[in-house]
Protein backbone atom coordinates (compact mmCIF):
# COMPACT_ATOMS: atom_id res chain seq x y z
CA UNK A 1 0.00 0.00 0.00
CA UNK A 2 1.49 3.44 -1.09
CA UNK A 3 1.03 6.54 1.44
CA UNK A 4 1.07 9.53 -0.60
CA UNK A 5 1.33 13.02 1.08
CA UNK A 6 0.53 16.13 -1.08
CA UNK A 7 3.12 19.23 -0.97
CA UNK A 8 1.37 21.31 -3.16
CA UNK A 9 -0.28 21.64 -6.85
CA UNK A 10 1.88 22.41 -10.28
CA UNK A 11 0.95 24.84 -12.31
CA UNK A 12 -2.59 23.48 -14.00
CA UNK A 13 -3.55 23.23 -9.81
CA UNK A 14 -3.06 19.43 -10.16
CA UNK A 15 -1.87 18.22 -6.16
CA UNK A 16 1.35 17.04 -7.07
CA UNK A 17 2.24 14.30 -4.02
CA UNK A 18 5.12 12.71 -2.60
CA UNK A 19 5.37 8.90 -1.96
CA UNK A 20 6.41 8.32 1.54
CA UNK A 21 7.18 4.68 1.20
CA UNK A 22 9.67 5.56 -1.85
CA UNK A 23 11.49 8.73 -0.06
CA UNK A 24 12.23 6.25 2.69
CA UNK A 25 14.34 4.12 0.20
CA UNK A 26 15.64 7.07 -2.19
CA UNK A 27 16.06 10.14 0.25
CA UNK A 28 15.83 13.60 -0.50
CA UNK A 29 17.60 16.97 -1.06
CA UNK A 30 16.23 20.47 -1.25
CA UNK A 31 17.96 23.76 -2.19
CA UNK A 32 16.99 27.44 -1.74
CA UNK A 33 18.12 30.33 -1.45
CA UNK A 34 17.06 32.35 2.40
CA UNK A 35 13.69 33.43 1.65
CA UNK A 36 12.97 31.33 -1.08
CA UNK A 37 10.98 28.90 1.52
CA UNK A 38 12.84 26.07 2.01
CA UNK A 39 11.97 25.90 4.78
CA UNK A 40 8.09 25.93 4.53
CA UNK A 41 8.73 23.51 2.30
CA UNK A 42 10.37 21.32 5.07
CA UNK A 43 7.10 21.60 7.39
CA UNK A 44 4.83 21.03 4.72
CA UNK A 45 6.77 17.36 4.35
CA UNK A 46 6.78 17.13 8.16
CA UNK A 47 3.57 17.98 8.72
CA UNK A 48 1.84 16.08 5.89
CA UNK A 49 3.76 12.72 6.83
CA UNK A 50 3.35 13.22 10.92
CA UNK A 51 0.94 10.59 11.23
CA UNK A 52 2.93 7.88 8.58
CA UNK A 53 6.55 8.08 9.88
CA UNK A 54 9.10 8.67 12.74
CA UNK A 55 10.37 12.41 12.31
CA UNK A 56 13.68 13.22 14.06
CA UNK A 57 14.47 17.04 12.78
CA UNK A 58 18.25 18.93 13.53
CA UNK A 59 16.97 22.34 13.75
CA UNK A 60 20.09 24.72 14.03
CA UNK A 61 17.85 27.86 14.14
CA UNK A 62 15.13 26.92 16.53
CA UNK A 63 12.69 27.18 13.44
CA UNK A 64 10.71 23.63 13.85
CA UNK A 65 9.92 23.53 17.24
CA UNK A 66 6.53 24.85 17.13
CA UNK A 67 5.73 21.70 15.85
CA UNK A 68 5.46 19.95 19.50
CA UNK A 69 2.47 22.86 19.49
CA UNK A 70 0.35 20.81 16.71
CA UNK A 71 1.91 17.09 16.75
CA UNK A 72 3.40 15.17 19.39
CA UNK A 73 6.94 16.09 18.62
CA UNK A 74 9.24 16.17 22.00
CA UNK A 75 11.28 19.15 21.58
CA UNK A 76 15.36 18.14 22.59
CA UNK A 77 17.10 21.28 23.69
CA UNK A 78 20.65 20.31 22.48
CA UNK A 79 22.41 22.64 25.15
CA UNK A 80 20.58 21.00 28.31
CA UNK A 81 22.67 17.89 27.73
CA UNK A 82 26.32 16.49 27.96
CA UNK A 83 27.67 13.94 25.00
CA UNK A 84 26.52 11.33 26.50
CA UNK A 85 23.03 12.42 27.55
CA UNK A 86 22.79 13.13 23.59
CA UNK A 87 24.14 9.83 22.45
CA UNK A 88 21.81 8.02 25.20
CA UNK A 89 18.94 9.97 24.04
CA UNK A 90 18.87 8.85 20.43
CA UNK A 91 19.04 5.52 21.28
CA UNK A 92 15.98 5.83 23.52
CA UNK A 93 14.35 7.90 20.62
CA UNK A 94 14.95 5.07 17.96
CA UNK A 95 14.02 2.51 20.46
CA UNK A 96 10.18 3.98 21.28
CA UNK A 97 9.71 6.08 17.62
CA UNK A 98 9.50 8.97 19.24
CA UNK A 99 9.60 12.23 16.68
CA UNK A 100 11.70 14.36 17.94
CA UNK A 101 12.92 17.65 17.27
CA UNK A 102 16.74 18.54 18.52
CA UNK A 103 16.40 22.22 18.83
CA UNK A 104 20.41 23.70 18.73
CA UNK A 105 19.76 27.27 18.68
CA UNK A 106 21.38 28.00 22.06
CA UNK A 107 24.68 26.36 21.24
CA UNK A 108 27.43 28.00 19.23
CA UNK A 109 28.29 26.85 15.75
CA UNK A 110 30.79 24.06 16.64
CA UNK A 111 28.89 22.96 19.39
CA UNK A 112 25.89 22.76 17.34
CA UNK A 113 28.18 20.60 14.85
CA UNK A 114 29.64 18.51 17.14
CA UNK A 115 25.97 17.78 19.33
CA UNK A 116 24.44 17.05 16.00
CA UNK A 117 27.42 14.44 14.81
CA UNK A 118 27.68 12.86 18.20
CA UNK A 119 23.64 12.12 17.99
CA UNK A 120 23.17 11.26 14.04
CA UNK A 121 26.02 8.75 14.99
CA UNK A 122 24.33 7.55 18.06
CA UNK A 123 20.87 7.47 15.53
CA UNK A 124 23.02 5.18 13.37
CA UNK A 125 24.78 2.76 15.67
CA UNK A 126 21.38 1.69 17.13
CA UNK A 127 20.76 -2.20 18.04
CA UNK A 128 19.27 -3.73 14.85
CA UNK A 129 16.16 -4.43 16.75
CA UNK A 130 15.47 -0.74 17.24
CA UNK A 131 16.32 -0.51 13.19
CA UNK A 132 12.35 1.31 12.41
CA UNK A 133 11.76 3.78 9.48
CA UNK A 134 12.43 6.88 10.01
CA UNK A 135 12.59 10.73 8.35
CA UNK A 136 16.08 12.36 9.36
CA UNK A 137 15.74 16.19 8.35
CA UNK A 138 18.79 18.25 8.42
CA UNK A 139 18.44 21.82 7.79
CA UNK A 140 21.13 23.89 6.85
CA UNK A 141 22.98 21.39 6.21
CA UNK A 142 26.14 22.87 4.44
CA UNK A 143 27.04 22.94 7.94
CA UNK A 144 26.79 19.78 8.79
CA UNK A 145 28.85 18.23 5.78
CA UNK A 146 30.90 21.33 4.17
CA UNK A 147 32.55 21.03 1.16
CA UNK A 148 35.64 22.62 2.49
CA UNK A 149 37.15 23.20 5.92
CA UNK A 150 36.22 26.60 6.47
CA UNK A 151 36.88 27.76 9.93
CA UNK A 152 35.85 24.88 12.37
CA UNK A 153 38.72 22.24 13.12
CA UNK A 154 39.29 19.56 11.48
CA UNK A 155 38.28 16.58 13.77
CA UNK A 156 35.01 18.62 14.28
CA UNK A 157 34.79 18.40 9.97
CA UNK A 158 35.92 14.91 10.36
CA UNK A 159 33.31 13.48 12.98
CA UNK A 160 30.05 15.70 10.94
CA UNK A 161 31.47 14.67 7.80
CA UNK A 162 31.43 10.86 8.52
CA UNK A 163 28.20 11.59 10.79
CA UNK A 164 26.06 12.81 7.19
CA UNK A 165 27.70 10.28 5.09
CA UNK A 166 26.64 7.33 7.37
CA UNK A 167 22.89 8.84 7.05
CA UNK A 168 22.59 9.08 3.21
CA UNK A 169 25.02 6.65 2.24
CA UNK A 170 24.30 3.28 4.18
CA UNK A 171 21.06 4.81 6.64
CA UNK A 172 18.85 3.41 4.26
CA UNK A 173 18.94 -0.03 5.81
CA UNK A 174 19.13 1.07 9.24
CA UNK A 175 15.45 2.73 8.24
CA UNK A 176 16.83 6.02 8.31
CA UNK A 177 16.14 8.34 5.49
CA UNK A 178 17.80 11.55 5.38
CA UNK A 179 15.93 14.57 4.25
CA UNK A 180 18.86 17.48 3.75
CA UNK A 181 18.48 21.17 2.75
CA UNK A 182 20.52 23.56 2.17
CA UNK A 183 21.07 27.26 0.97
CA UNK A 184 23.83 26.18 -1.35
CA UNK A 185 24.85 23.40 -3.26
CA UNK A 186 28.22 24.24 -3.73
CA UNK A 187 29.02 24.77 0.08
CA UNK A 188 27.71 21.54 0.45
CA UNK A 189 29.63 17.88 -0.13
CA UNK A 190 29.06 16.17 -3.09
CA UNK A 191 29.51 12.71 -1.60
CA UNK A 192 26.46 13.50 0.28
CA UNK A 193 24.48 15.59 -2.62
CA UNK A 194 25.32 12.37 -4.53
CA UNK A 195 23.10 9.90 -2.45
CA UNK A 196 20.01 11.68 -2.74
CA UNK A 197 17.57 10.71 -5.93
CA UNK A 198 14.70 13.19 -5.26
CA UNK A 199 15.51 16.78 -5.38
CA UNK A 200 13.12 19.74 -4.34
CA UNK A 201 14.99 22.98 -6.04
CA UNK A 202 13.85 26.60 -5.03
CA UNK A 203 15.09 29.77 -6.23
CA UNK A 204 18.97 30.65 -6.84
CA UNK A 205 21.39 32.93 -8.05
CA UNK A 206 25.13 32.13 -8.50
CA UNK A 207 25.92 30.57 -11.45
CA UNK A 208 27.49 27.97 -9.93
CA UNK A 209 24.41 26.71 -7.81
CA UNK A 210 22.74 26.72 -10.54
CA UNK A 211 24.29 24.18 -13.06
CA UNK A 212 24.60 21.84 -10.03
CA UNK A 213 20.91 22.09 -9.61
CA UNK A 214 19.95 22.15 -13.68
CA UNK A 215 23.00 18.91 -14.08
CA UNK A 216 20.62 17.02 -10.67
CA UNK A 217 17.51 17.90 -12.70
CA UNK A 218 18.50 16.45 -15.98
CA UNK A 219 18.46 20.47 -17.27
CA UNK A 220 20.55 22.06 -19.83
CA UNK A 221 22.28 25.49 -19.40
CA UNK A 222 19.27 27.68 -21.16
CA UNK A 223 16.49 25.53 -18.91
CA UNK A 224 18.74 26.45 -15.60
CA UNK A 225 17.62 29.92 -16.09
CA UNK A 226 14.33 28.50 -14.57
CA UNK A 227 15.84 28.07 -11.62
CA UNK A 228 16.37 31.85 -11.45
CA UNK A 229 13.05 33.05 -11.62
CA UNK A 230 10.81 30.96 -9.81
CA UNK A 231 8.69 32.60 -7.17
CA UNK A 232 9.33 32.12 -2.98
CA UNK A 233 7.36 29.12 -2.25
CA UNK A 234 7.80 27.71 -5.58
CA UNK A 235 10.77 24.67 -6.45
CA UNK A 236 11.10 22.26 -8.89
CA UNK A 237 10.87 18.63 -7.91
CA UNK A 238 12.45 15.32 -9.60
CA UNK A 239 12.84 11.90 -8.35
CA UNK A 240 10.93 8.37 -8.03
CA UNK A 241 9.21 9.74 -4.78
CA UNK A 242 8.14 13.09 -6.81
CA UNK A 243 7.75 12.46 -10.60
CA UNK A 244 9.54 10.89 -13.43
CA UNK A 245 10.21 14.36 -15.19
CA UNK A 246 11.02 17.94 -13.60
CA UNK A 247 7.62 19.18 -12.49
CA UNK A 248 6.83 22.71 -11.10
CA UNK A 249 5.22 22.92 -7.33
CA UNK A 250 3.79 25.47 -5.65
CA UNK A 251 3.91 24.09 -1.63
CA UNK A 252 0.91 24.31 0.40
CA UNK A 253 0.07 25.79 3.55
CA UNK A 254 1.15 24.97 7.12
CA UNK A 255 -0.16 24.77 10.42
CA UNK A 256 2.90 25.83 12.37
CA UNK A 257 5.15 28.55 12.14
CA UNK A 258 8.43 29.35 12.32
CA UNK A 259 9.78 31.55 15.01
CA UNK A 260 11.01 33.92 12.85
CA UNK A 261 9.00 35.98 11.34
CA UNK A 262 9.09 37.29 7.46
CA UNK A 263 11.27 40.91 6.26
CA UNK A 264 7.60 42.37 6.08
CA UNK A 265 7.56 46.20 7.04
CA UNK A 266 6.32 47.31 10.32
CA UNK A 267 5.68 51.02 11.17
CA UNK A 268 7.89 52.69 13.31
CA UNK A 269 7.56 54.48 16.42
CA UNK A 270 6.38 57.43 17.05
CA UNK A 271 9.17 59.48 18.95
CA UNK A 272 10.95 62.60 17.60
CA UNK A 273 14.75 62.51 17.59
CA UNK A 274 15.03 64.46 21.47
CA UNK A 275 12.91 61.64 22.44
CA UNK A 276 14.90 58.48 21.06
CA UNK A 277 18.24 60.46 21.97
CA UNK A 278 16.60 60.61 25.59
CA UNK A 279 15.89 56.99 25.42
CA UNK A 280 18.56 55.54 24.07
CA UNK A 281 21.35 57.56 26.20
CA UNK A 282 19.03 57.00 29.86
CA UNK A 283 20.93 55.11 32.18
CA UNK A 284 23.28 53.74 29.86
CA UNK A 285 26.52 54.15 32.15
CA UNK A 286 24.89 51.70 34.58
CA UNK A 287 23.88 49.39 32.33
CA UNK A 288 27.62 49.70 30.52
CA UNK A 289 29.13 49.08 34.18
CA UNK A 290 26.59 46.14 35.19
CA UNK A 291 28.42 42.72 35.51
CA UNK A 292 27.21 40.77 32.52
CA UNK A 293 29.30 37.47 33.63
CA UNK A 294 30.44 35.41 36.77
CA UNK A 295 33.86 35.99 36.57
CA UNK A 296 35.98 32.23 35.90
CA UNK A 297 36.85 30.22 38.69
CA UNK A 298 40.43 31.10 40.08
CA UNK A 299 43.24 29.16 38.88
CA UNK A 300 44.31 26.58 40.34
CA UNK A 301 47.42 27.27 42.49
CA UNK A 302 50.76 27.18 40.81
CA UNK A 303 53.18 24.16 41.52
CA UNK A 304 56.68 25.00 43.51
CA UNK A 305 59.85 25.69 41.86
CA UNK A 306 61.74 22.85 41.02
CA UNK A 307 64.00 23.85 43.19
CA UNK A 308 62.24 24.43 45.87
CA UNK A 309 60.36 20.70 45.62
CA UNK A 310 63.88 18.93 45.40
CA UNK A 311 64.91 20.87 48.78
CA UNK A 312 61.42 19.80 50.65
CA UNK A 313 61.87 16.05 49.39
CA UNK A 314 65.28 15.82 50.26
CA UNK A 315 64.58 17.49 53.70
CA UNK A 316 61.55 14.53 53.92
CA UNK A 317 63.96 11.81 52.82
CA UNK A 318 66.09 12.97 56.15
CA UNK A 319 63.85 13.50 58.73
CA UNK A 320 62.88 10.42 60.88
CA UNK A 321 59.70 8.46 59.49
CA UNK A 322 56.46 8.77 61.16
CA UNK A 323 53.99 6.53 60.42
CA UNK A 324 50.52 8.08 59.63
CA UNK A 325 47.17 7.00 61.04
CA UNK A 326 44.42 6.10 58.62
CA UNK A 327 42.53 8.82 60.79
CA UNK A 328 44.96 11.69 60.91
CA UNK A 329 45.68 10.71 57.10
CA UNK A 330 41.50 11.09 56.20
CA UNK A 331 41.60 14.38 57.97
CA UNK A 332 44.23 15.95 56.39
CA UNK A 333 42.38 14.76 53.06
CA UNK A 334 39.52 16.34 54.35
CA UNK A 335 40.45 20.08 55.12
CA UNK A 336 42.13 19.78 51.37
CA UNK A 337 38.59 18.73 50.02
CA UNK A 338 36.91 21.59 51.96
CA UNK A 339 39.30 23.95 50.93
CA UNK A 340 39.06 22.98 47.34
CA UNK A 341 35.23 22.87 47.41
CA UNK A 342 34.62 26.39 49.40
CA UNK A 343 36.41 28.25 46.24
CA UNK A 344 34.22 29.67 43.57
CA UNK A 345 33.33 27.61 40.71
CA UNK A 346 35.31 24.34 41.88
CA UNK A 347 32.00 22.23 40.93
CA UNK A 348 31.91 23.29 37.38
CA UNK A 349 35.68 22.70 36.51
CA UNK A 350 36.30 19.24 34.98
CA UNK A 351 36.75 16.20 37.00
CA UNK A 352 40.62 15.14 35.60
CA UNK A 353 41.50 18.79 36.29
CA UNK A 354 40.14 19.02 40.16
CA UNK A 355 42.39 16.03 40.69
CA UNK A 356 45.28 17.30 39.27
CA UNK A 357 44.75 20.26 41.73
CA UNK A 358 44.11 17.64 44.67
CA UNK A 359 47.14 15.48 43.95
CA UNK A 360 49.68 19.02 44.08
CA UNK A 361 47.83 20.48 46.78
CA UNK A 362 48.35 17.09 49.02
CA UNK A 363 52.32 17.37 48.28
CA UNK A 364 52.25 21.00 49.16
CA UNK A 365 50.78 19.97 52.45
CA UNK A 366 52.02 17.26 52.91
CA UNK A 367 49.56 14.49 52.90
CA UNK A 368 49.32 11.61 51.72
CA UNK A 369 47.04 10.64 48.97
CA UNK A 370 49.07 8.22 46.61
CA UNK A 371 46.25 5.47 47.61
CA UNK A 372 43.05 7.71 46.24
CA UNK A 373 42.95 7.09 42.40
CA UNK A 374 40.74 9.54 40.16
CA UNK A 375 37.42 6.86 41.40
CA UNK A 376 37.60 7.50 44.83
CA UNK A 377 38.88 11.26 44.48
CA UNK A 378 35.36 11.93 42.32
CA UNK A 379 33.62 10.21 44.89
CA UNK A 380 35.24 11.87 47.91
CA UNK A 381 35.08 15.55 46.01
CA UNK A 382 30.85 15.15 46.08
CA UNK A 383 30.82 13.85 50.19
CA UNK A 384 32.26 17.31 50.54
CA UNK A 385 30.44 19.26 47.74
CA UNK A 386 27.34 18.11 49.44
CA UNK A 387 28.55 19.43 53.35
CA UNK A 388 28.40 15.55 54.86
CA UNK A 389 31.01 17.41 57.65
CA UNK A 390 28.27 19.06 58.52
CA UNK A 391 26.85 15.58 59.83
CA UNK A 392 27.89 13.89 63.44
CA UNK A 393 29.77 10.77 62.99
CA UNK A 394 26.46 8.35 63.46
CA UNK A 395 24.45 10.56 60.41
CA UNK A 396 27.71 10.37 58.58
CA UNK A 397 28.48 6.48 58.88
CA UNK A 398 24.46 5.88 57.74
CA UNK A 399 24.36 8.70 54.73
CA UNK A 400 27.78 6.91 53.11
CA UNK A 401 26.16 3.72 53.32
CA UNK A 402 22.96 4.76 51.93
CA UNK A 403 25.43 6.33 49.08
CA UNK A 404 27.27 3.08 48.19
CA UNK A 405 25.32 2.38 45.12
CA UNK A 406 24.94 5.69 43.92
CA UNK A 407 26.24 6.30 40.59
CA UNK A 408 29.30 9.13 40.74
CA UNK A 409 27.71 11.20 38.01
CA UNK A 410 24.40 11.94 40.45
CA UNK A 411 26.28 10.83 43.93
CA UNK A 412 26.80 15.10 44.83
CA UNK A 413 23.27 15.89 44.10
CA UNK A 414 21.99 13.60 46.00
CA UNK A 415 23.86 13.49 48.66
CA UNK A 416 23.14 17.25 49.18
CA UNK A 417 19.27 15.83 49.25
CA UNK A 418 20.42 13.18 51.98
CA UNK A 419 22.26 15.57 54.33
CA UNK A 420 19.54 18.39 54.41
CA UNK A 421 17.13 15.47 54.93
CA UNK A 422 19.29 14.22 57.86
CA UNK A 423 20.00 17.51 58.93
CA UNK A 424 15.23 18.29 59.45
CA UNK A 425 16.31 21.07 56.98
CA UNK A 426 14.20 21.62 53.66
CA UNK A 427 14.57 20.72 50.25
CA UNK A 428 17.36 22.27 48.61
CA UNK A 429 16.74 24.59 46.25
CA UNK A 430 17.44 23.99 42.51
CA UNK A 431 20.17 26.75 42.57
CA UNK A 432 21.81 24.92 45.37
CA UNK A 433 21.29 21.61 43.61
CA UNK A 434 23.23 23.45 40.39
CA UNK A 435 25.89 24.65 41.75
CA UNK A 436 26.56 20.80 43.78
CA UNK A 437 26.02 19.10 40.36
CA UNK A 438 28.18 21.44 38.22
CA UNK A 439 25.34 22.93 36.28
CA UNK A 440 23.74 26.25 34.92
CA UNK A 441 20.42 24.17 33.70
CA UNK A 442 17.72 24.23 35.46
CA UNK A 443 15.86 21.66 33.00
CA UNK A 444 18.83 19.39 33.83
CA UNK A 445 17.83 19.80 37.88
CA UNK A 446 14.77 18.76 36.91
CA UNK A 447 15.74 15.78 34.80
CA UNK A 448 18.22 14.47 37.49
CA UNK A 449 15.31 14.50 40.22
CA UNK A 450 13.37 12.50 38.05
CA UNK A 451 16.25 9.92 37.27
CA UNK A 452 16.77 9.40 41.10
CA UNK A 453 13.41 8.77 41.76
CA UNK A 454 12.85 6.65 38.49
CA UNK A 455 16.01 4.75 40.06
CA UNK A 456 14.13 4.92 43.66
CA UNK A 457 16.16 6.74 45.41
CA UNK A 458 14.22 9.48 46.20
CA UNK A 459 10.50 9.87 46.15
CA UNK A 460 9.19 13.00 44.83
CA UNK A 461 5.45 14.69 45.00
CA UNK A 462 4.62 17.88 43.63
CA UNK A 463 0.99 19.08 44.28
CA UNK A 464 -1.50 21.67 42.19
CA UNK A 465 0.25 24.73 43.84
CA UNK A 466 3.67 23.88 42.74
CA UNK A 467 4.46 22.74 46.06
CA UNK A 468 7.52 20.08 45.58
CA UNK A 469 7.92 17.46 48.75
CA UNK A 470 10.69 15.06 48.00
CA UNK A 471 11.17 12.02 50.49
CA UNK A 472 15.01 10.20 50.75
CA UNK A 473 13.77 5.88 51.68
CA UNK A 474 15.57 5.16 54.47
CA UNK A 475 15.69 8.70 56.33
CA UNK A 476 12.00 9.54 58.34
CA UNK A 477 12.74 13.33 57.51
CA UNK A 478 10.38 14.46 54.90
CA UNK A 479 11.11 17.66 53.51
CA UNK A 480 8.62 20.37 52.20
Amino acid sequence: MKANIEIGKDAHGTPVLVDVEELLATRLLVQGNSGSGKSHLLRRVLEQSAGLVQQIVIDPEGDFVSLADHFDHVVVEGASYSPREIEALAGRIRQHRASVVLALEDLEVEQQIRCAAQFLTALFDVPREHWFPALVVVDEAQMFAPSAAGEMAEDTRRMTLSAMTNLMCRGRKRGLAGIVATQRLAKLAKNVAAEASNFLMGRTFLDIDMQRAADLLGMDRKQAERIRDLQRGHFLGLGPAVSRRPVAVHIGSVKSGGKHSASALTPLPQADAAAMGELLHADLAEEAAEKVHQPPPPPPPAPPPVEELTETMAARASAPQESLSAESTAGDVDSVLRDMVAEEGATFRPASTLFRDFATRCRQQGVASAHIDMPAFRRLFAFASAGIDQLDAAQRERVEAMAEGVADDVLAPYLAIVVAAARGHGTPDEDHLARVYGTASPGRIRRLLEHLEKTGLIAVHEDFGGERTITVPGIEQVMV
